[in-house]
């Protein structure tokens, strides 16, 4: 059973619409839907909403540690709550998917993800849940002969096109999360990996 939803993304009004918080959309979108508020806890370095599914705990976290020091918030909330890396689903924004596209994936590499390099250190393992969010990459930008540097690409708001593409994906990824939270891992990506 899936008990903690980490969102990534960074802190701050001047993050709010860069690409790099595709993570936070997510749990944002989320918290909506459940009807639960998010409250700073300083003590998971993060803010935190807690909610009921099926009748468990879900946490749904958003650290503020900025993106490289994700690891931190998720190391100190799975360490109180006692919650293991496979009960862990991490939304991400993904450069290697086109916006509009969205996989889920049991452990596998960091792809240069320094989020999921920290998180990764923190737990002391890659075998976690990821949910991933296309949001394109630099190289793929049509008439552009010089490619824009990936920190810069991440840190930008994308195009309006693009944004309905990712918002898109986040709908079909809320859609398919009852199946995945049930443990229905492979009906759930196989029906989120056929919608994109």
């Amino acid at each position: 059973m899936t008990q903690l939803i980490v969102g990534l993304g960074n802190p701050g009004e001047e993050h709010l619409e860069d690409r790099h918080n595709a993570g936070f959309w997510f749990v944002d979108a989320l918290a909506k839907q459940l009807n639960v508020r998010f409250e700073t806890e300083k003590r998971f370095l993060g803010k935190v909403a807690k909610a009921k599914w099926g009748g468990d705990d879900l946490f749904l976290l958003k650290p503020t540690t900025y993106m490289n020091l994700s690891g931190q918030a998720v190391g100190a909330l799975c360490r109180f709550h006692k919650i293991t890396p496979e009960n862990i689903l991490v939304v991400q924004d993904e450069l290697d998917l086109k916006p509009g596209s969205a996989r889920i994936k049991l452990g596998g590499g960091t792809g240069g993800h320094n989020g999921l390099k920290d998180i990764q250190a923190h737990l002391g393992t890659a075998d976690y849940w990821r949910l991933r969010l296309g949001i394109g990459h630099p190289r793929d930008i049509a008439g552009d002969a010089r490619v824009m540097d990936v920190a810069d690409y991440v840190l930008r708001r994308p195009l309006q096109s693009e944004q309905k593409l990712i918002e898109a994906s986040i709908k079909n990824g809320l859609e398919i999360l009852p199946l995945f939270l049930k443990g229905a891992t492979q009906t759930a990506m196989l029906e989120l990996h056929s919608k994109s």
